[in-house]
């Protein structure tokens, strides 16, 4: 691990401990250098802001567990990586969540969301010889990514009660059903125009 990354973990981990005890706006630079043992200068040196942190930890927490195993197959072990760190760390993500910034992580996670399912339904049609153009991907990728997004930062919000295996599992349920559905269509796509 490099310098710089563990320098960023160190900021990080002491960001998360002060939204343990403090409210998430009233938390200062000066508030995660000192949690930290670090100095105003190194911090900015890794971080333009607390927003820019706070933009790096959900990256590398929640969506790049995500977005390196986007294929059907493989998505259920990403989504439950994320929920066991959501669930780890949940002070931190329940106040994150409600703050006036959480809107921009929503927007993210559902973007990032809706990009990976688009990938997941484009390898499903590849092997039919119908164009993409009989069910509109993009459509319903978006409709999965608010659905399985909302349902996670609705679990978040609500204090995690369900464990993170069974919240996976249901996703991954809904993941796997998607798929049937999809193939389905495009093998009937001949005989019906009906929407997925």
């Amino acid at each position: 691990m490099s310098e710089s990354l563990i320098t960023k973990k160190a900021i990080a981990d002491g960001f998360r401990s002060l939204t343990e005890k403090k409210a998430f706006d009233k938390i200062t630079v000066s508030d995660i250098t000192s949690a930290c043992g670090l100095n105003r200068q190194t911090f900015y040196y890794h971080f333009r802001d607390k927003y820019e942190l706070i933009n790096w930890i959900f990256y590398n927490e929640i969506i790049s567990p995500i977005t390196e195993n986007y294929n059907i197959d493989e998505w259920s072990d990403g989504i439950l990586q994320t929920l066991k760190t959501l669930k780890a760390h949940s002070k931190f993500y329940i106040n994150a969540l409600n703050t006036p910034y959480s809107d921009e992580f929503r927007k993210y996670f559902c973007s990032v969301t809706a990009q990976l399912f688009s990938r997941v339904l484009d390898r499903v049609v590849q092997g039919y010889s119908r164009s993409a153009e009989v069910i509109d991907i993009k459509f319903v990728s978006e409709f999965l990514s608010y659905g399985v997004s909302g349902s996670i930062i609705n679990w978040i919000l609500t204090g995690m009660k369900e464990s993170p295996e069974s919240v996976a599992l249901k996703i991954k349920n809904i993941i796997t059903d998607s798929k049937s559905v999809v193939s389905a269509h495009y093998m009937n796509s001949g005989k019906s125009n009906c929407c997925l």
